[in-house]
């Protein structure tokens, strides 16, 4: 297995990379300003899954298809920011106004968690990002593919702490705003601005 030293060098290295903005990161801050802690948390555990399976994939060999097949990274690409726009196009049109999250019943949370594993799903650069990041601290002489789930479990695990942690700033800093622009559309062009802005960026994204 990984070595002691090489294992704390990746943990080290993962929460450096997990405390740094991203795509993701945005989408948790988004939900939770916009529609609670609440929200903002269940999207956490969605990012996670999405991860989750980004891991298995790299684990099992499926990712490299995406460096081997640059068609595959595209149609990929695509549909994340298709989908992105998706939801920011639902956002805008929705009759319903956007609701505080502590209000939103179970089928609303499930909704809530499928769209964020599919925000991070649908990113090709999360794949990429696992195939290149894990292999570099798996010890040759080890199960790779046993090392690589392990890794990527001890990533995951820190990187929702992190996520779960921005969601409840992020949720109690939008609180005040919440109650004072609750029949506002203000939070719905807000959150539909974020998902147009990350699904431009996923869309304009360079494989690398």
């Amino acid at each position: 297995m990984t070595e002691l030293n090489d294992l704390l060098l990746f943990i080290a290295a993962g929460l450096v990379l997990n405390i740094t903005p991203g795509p993701d990161m945005m989408f948790i801050i988004t939900r939770s300003v916009t529609e609670g802690t609440k929200t903002g948390i269940i999207s956490a555990f969605g990012i996670a899954a999405g991860s989750i399976f980004h891991m298995l994939t790299a684990a099992f060999g499926l990712t490299a298809i995406l460096m081997a097949v640059p068609a595959a990274y595209e149609i990929i690409k695509y549909a994340g920011a298709a989908y992105l726009f998706y939801l920011a196009i639902k956002i805008i049109f929705s009759k319903k106004k956007t609701e505080s999250g502590e209000k939103n019943n179970p089928k609303k949370m499930h909704s809530v968690f499928i769209q964020a594993a599919l925000t991070n799903i649908l990113n090709p650069k999360v794949a990429l990002f696992f195939l290149a990041f894990l292999p570099q601290f798996v010890n040759p002489g080890s199960d790779f593919v046993l090392q690589i789930i392990i890794l990527g479990l001890i990533f995951n695990f820190n990187g929702t702490i992190v996520n779960i942690l921005v969601a409840l700033t992020a949720g109690r800093a939008g609180q005040f705003a919440r109650k004072k622009l609750e029949n506002s559309m203000l939070f719905k062009w807000i959150t539909a601005s974020v998902y147009a802005g990350l699904g431009i960026r996923l869309a304009l994204l360079e494989r690398k």
